[in-house]
């Protein structure tokens, strides 16, 4: 059973936010940098083959966390940007392509690149106002960053004026760079924590953040930090360079530190023999580094290059490879996702990799496990791609492998105890109770009261938070039983929000069969399944009674998806929180089954975007839906016909190309009235 790309969108984009605030604003991440890219990777390529569902809310859209509060905001005028990464000479080299395309050079030229270590540290913007340092600030979320001016200026090569006379000054001068703690001053910075009882940092980086975040900069003028200086991100008064390098050389003779490992030289086959250099030299620096960083050094280039939302197009991060050591496999523990999924995690005996004590690892699904034979006791080699998740790379084997017990799937989830279920050919197995099992309780209610299911107006991701927390909500069904005076106990919750949340959930309770089964989660039913399950059987009870045969007599429902909706509804504790629901007064009116003279959309696949005046698009849907149409969110050839309101995007664009109908609001006006007769 697989997510789909709505589902695993939402699943990556939770994961990239939660896991980006750990590493930009709380200087605790949890995942090793090479994992954080993987997750990144997964989501833009999930972005590409699925354009309509960008949201501006994901992080392919905007750059680091959330700032520190404890800090002034420091609106960013050029963004902080981030750089896309590539880990391989294939991606290398497809990067090139793209740059001499967009620029129209022939294939045999080559573009002149700079070439400097990826520092892994923390970026920094400094401001200088007639060649004074005034102001300092982090990366924050590329928009806006947090104020550290006091802690900066205790850093020995952070200038505090520009070199040279203070007529030949820029106005304004905005320098970014990094700054890091070398090897040596955090080991002996660690061993300082470690004999006043402390705990030591997990790496340079961490400590170099923790640094910088102080708020006392006496603390931080005690910790031994470095800053190199890699670009002009604003220049005033002054004569911009021709090209990056050039920016480098004017920075050194301003008095900035920047790193003598930089170079630049023409085509990609430069910068493979660069990287591959200062590969070699990696372990023997002074400092942390996790790849190389190449530019288009030409900086008219640059410009005609541009950006893209989070990252230009003239630059990438190309990264280091996985670094590996083995260790024992003490465990493998289960794990249940919001979503239910089962996932595998390997218990190791803790190992330092690439500067980080790695002591859990992913195995990502009961399928890896077999195929690497893993078991209790055994020693596995590690390693972290690109410095980030660790992972089990393979089994060292031994004699006593043989006489270990085999490493089974559980027959019932580790959290609530009810049955785990894995279709045959699907990898992935999950805990059949969504609506009971704790791991997945806080993403069931969301989904239940979320706008195209419940439509619970108000019931927001940080309510359900402390609903579970705070209350011990078990599942939705104890949404309908909550009251005025618990909702008052939680913080921040006023008499009229509190009021507003109970009248919001009491009328929920009047819905539709579609509404309601679209609510409960079943894996692999969207809105359009729901709507053919609720026309197919008419009412609840005759649904809950059939048997896979008869589900797969839905149109659109196969024999995979007969099997979720069958497993979920003979889930016990599912049913319970069914019963719950409709005793405590969700109700709805039972579906007349169509005749087929009824349906004159059926078999038709339409499409709405933009913004409709008369009507929402959930309720053109609707409509649609109750004429026999399937209402998808994407655009492909099977698509019978696109509505597009004002604001119409890519979907038009689309529906153009593929030469697919397209139809204004008066059109769809014109149809539902011809039919809805």
């Amino acid at each position: 059973m697989s997510d789909s790309p709505e589902q695993r969108l939402q699943v990556l984009r939770s994961l990239i936010h939660h896991h980006a605030h750990l590493y930009h604003t709380l200087d605790a991440p949890e995942l090793p940098d090479a994992s954080y890219d993987a997750l990144f990777r997964e989501l833009l390529a999930l972005e590409r083959e699925h354009p309509e569902l960008i949201s501006a809310d994901s992080p392919s859209q905007r750059v680091g966390s959330a700032i520190n509060t404890a800090f002034t905001p420091v609106p960013h005028v050029v963004p902080m940007l981030s750089l896309d990464n590539v880990f391989n000479e294939t991606d290398w080299l497809d990067f090139d392509r793209r740059v001499r395309e967009r620029l129209g050079w022939e294939l045999a030229v080559g573009v002149p690149y700079a070439c400097e270590p990826k520092f892994d540290g923390l970026a920094v913007a400094l401001h200088y106002e007639q060649g004074v340092l005034v102001q300092a600030a982090t990366r924050g979320d590329g928009s806006t960053g947090e104020d550290i001016t006091a802690n900066v200026r205790t850093i020995a090569t952070v200038p505090l004026r520009l070199a040279g006379p203070a007529d030949a000054w820029p106005t304004r001068l905005e320098v970014r760079g990094e700054v890091v703690m070398p090897r040596a001053g955090f080991e002996a910075l660690n061993a300082r924590q470690l004999a006043a009882g402390d705990k030591p940092f997990a790496n340079p980086r961490n400590a170099a953040a923790g640094a910088l975040r102080q708020l006392d900069s006496r603390i931080t003028a005690q910790r031994p930090l470095s800053f190199y200086a890699y670009a002009i991100a604003r220049l005033e008064g002054a004569e911009w360079p021709a090209s990056h390098s050039q920016s480098l050389r004017w920075l050194a003779g301003q008095g900035f530190q920047v790193s003598e490992l930089a170079c630049t030289g023409p085509g990609p086959h430069f910068v493979q023999q660069a990287w591959t250099h200062l590969l070699t030299q990696r372990d023997a620096l002074p400092f942390d580094i996790d790849g190389m960083v190449v530019k288009v050094d030409d900086r008219r280039q640059q410009l005609e290059l541009g950006f893209i939302a989070r990252a230009p197009r003239w630059a990438v991060a190309y990264k280091f490879p996985a670094q590996e050591v083995s260790t024992r496999l003490e465990a493998i523990d289960w794990q249940v996702g919001r979503t239910g999924a089962l996932t595998p995690v390997a218990r190791l005996t803790p190992v330092p990799v690439g500067g980080v004590v790695v002591s859990n690892a992913t195995l990502h699904n009961h399928d890896e496990v077999m195929r690497l034979d893993l078991r209790a006791g055994d020693t596995v080699v590690i390693h972290r791609a690109g410095d980030v998740i660790p992972k089990v790379l393979r089994r060292v084997d031994d004699d006593g492998h043989e006489q270990r017990p085999l490493t089974a799937l559980p027959a019932q989830c580790p959290v609530c105890a009810s049955a785990v279920i894995k279709e045959e050919e699907a990898a992935i197995a999950r805990c059949s109770a969504g609506l009971y099992c704790p791991a997945q309780r806080k993403e069931a209610i969301r989904h239940f009261a979320s706008r195209r299911a419940m439509d619970i107006e108000g019931l927001g991701e940080k309510w359900i938070d402390l609903l579970v927390d705070q209350l011990g909500l078990e599942s939705s069904a104890g949404l309908y039983r909550l009251t005025l005076e618990q909702l008052l106990t939680l913080p921040r919750m006023a008499e009229k929000s509190a009021g507003n949340l109970l009248q919001a959930i009491a009328r929920s309770r009047d819905t539709t069969l579609p509404r309601f089964l679209f609510a409960l989660g079943i894996p692999n039913v969207g809105e359009s399944t729901a709507a053919a399950l609720a026309r197919q059987f008419g009412n609840l009870p005759a649904l809950i009674a059939a048997e896979v045969e008869l589900l797969v007599q839905t149109p659109d429902v196969g024999p995979v998806v007969a099997q979720s909706i069958r497993d979920f509804l003979q889930e016990q504790h599912n049913r319970q929180v069914i019963a719950e629901l409709q005793a405590a007064g969700v109700h709805w009116p039972e579906v007349e089954a169509p005749q087929p003279q009824a349906q004159p959309l059926q078999g038709q696949t339409w499409v709405l975007t933009g913004t409709l005046e008369s009507m929402s698009r959930d309720q053109a849907g609707d409509r649609l839906r109750a004429l026999g149409a399937k209402v998808s969110g994407s655009v492909s050839k099977k698509t019978h016909a696109v509505v597009a309101g004002p604001g119409a995007g890519s979907k038009l664009d689309s529906a153009r190309e593929l030469g697919i109908p397209v139809m204004d609001e008066a059109g769809l006006l014109a149809l539902l009235q011809e039919h809805e007769r």
